[in-house]
């Protein structure tokens, strides 16, 4: 195998030499219609591709801090997966309720606190410091 790909740009310029032999094999009769070298070749291109992809570090998804209660709410149900009727029956309360909560219409009283807590790991801070 040849040396290990170092900057972008030898990374794109072994790309489109990639993308010849695959032109070349689409338009043709497969990869078969590839010669034992440029087969080689692909391969040698290929590895060498990968490696570089593998060697860039991959930068976490920034999601930002909820700021109120109501994107607090609002991440847990993206988490979850659910509706807000969906999650105000995990909280055992009424949809009308929840959406007066995330609304701002509604302060959360301790029974309510209790179950963000228990029943979406919400930190009691939080719920303390946003409700």
């Amino acid at each position: 195998m040849t040396s290990p790909l170092k900057t972008e740009a030898e990374y794109k310029q072994v790309m489109a030499e990639i993308e010849t032999f695959l032109q070349k094999a689409t338009h043709n009769e497969g990869f078969t219609s590839l010669s034992p070298e440029e087969t080689e070749r692909l391969r040698n291109l290929s590895l060498q591709a990968e490696a570089y992809e593998d060697a860039i570090p991959i930068m976490p998804l920034q999601i930002p801090t909820p700021q109120t209660l109501s994107d607090m709410l609002s991440l847990k149900m993206f988490q979850l997966k659910l509706k807000q009727k969906d999650l105000a029956a995990l909280l055992d309360i009424t949809p009308t309720r929840l959406s007066e909560v995330m609304t701002g219409k509604r302060k959360v009283n301790m029974d309510l606190a209790k179950r963000l807590y228990q029943k979406l790991a919400i930190d009691p801070a939080f719920i303390l410091e946003h409700a």
